[in-house]
């Protein structure tokens, strides 16, 4: 799979950009494919575990990401990607089909109101999707109401449409001491893991296990990564370069 990573036709003038949907259709309609958070072949391992061929998956946000290819060819073929922009929804249908993927489905939906039956996915994964909520949440150890408000919406819709025992995996720049305590949000009965993947920079990896909740003396003490070279947070979300930018390496030069 390709991990080129072009530089995107209609850059955001500020973060708070990304959060709305035109931005993302003038972008997509000029860009052909861009992967957040690296591309699916370096995280293949860690998600693989989780999946059967006959599972059925639901990817939040697909964009023009080639992810929902990856776990195809793969083995598991009962998918469904949803994204808010239409123009996403229309190239990636053209895509999937020119590619031959004719039984991957695409539809544009709004991931804060999910238009699924109650326990119909086995996994829901998403990619760089949530942190999209976070780029306007201002101080990140207590986001705003309406930014919770939203990132809410969404674990409530993904964990209503998760089978009993299904997975919900976010793959993420977020820090455990950021997102552990949402995901651990009392209204949610999965259980809470997080593994990392990368060299020179992690990236962060929750498994939500619906269903298998522990209790409050099982979650043990979150430590703080450190992060070299340069801040990921909230001061610095004004430039893709920093908050989403996936070439690390090129920052770290």
């Amino acid at each position: 799979m390709d991990d080129t990573h072009p530089t995107p036709t209609v850059p955001p003038s500020t973060a708070s950009a990304y959060l709305n949907p035109s931005y993302w259709d003038e972008r997509f309609t000029k860009e052909e494919k861009y992967e957040w958070l690296k591309d699916y072949s370096h995280f293949r391992h860690l998600i693989q575990p989780h999946l059967t061929p006959n599972s059925s998956v639901l990817e939040l946000g697909c964009g023009n990401s080639q992810m929902c290819e990856g776990l195809y060819m793969n083995g598991t073929t009962n998918i469904t990607c949803i994204d808010l922009s239409h123009v996403a929804v229309q190239n990636m249908q053209n895509r999937l089909l020119s590619h031959k993927f004719k039984d991957i489905k695409v539809m544009q939906a709004d991931m804060l109101e999910l238009p699924f039956d109650d326990e119909c996915f086995d996994l829901v994964i998403e990619k760089g999707t949530m942190d999209v909520l976070f780029v306007d949440s201002g101080d990140p150890w207590n986001p705003k109401p309406e930014t919770m408000a939203k990132v809410m919406s969404t674990l409530k819709g993904v964990h209503r449409v998760l089978k009993e025992n299904g997975t919900f995996i976010s793959i993420t720049f977020g820090q455990p001491h950021f997102r552990r305590p949402i995901f651990n949000a009392p209204e949610f009965s999965w259980s809470v893991e997080y593994t990392t993947f990368g060299e020179t920079f992690h990236y962060f990896v929750y498994v939500l296990k619906k269903g298998q909740r522990s209790s409050n003396e099982d979650i043990q003490p979150v430590k703080s990564f450190e992060v070299q070279h340069f801040n990921l947070f909230h001061e610095e979300l004004e430039g893709e370069d920093f908050a989403f930018r996936i070439n690390v390496d090129e920052l770290n030069n």
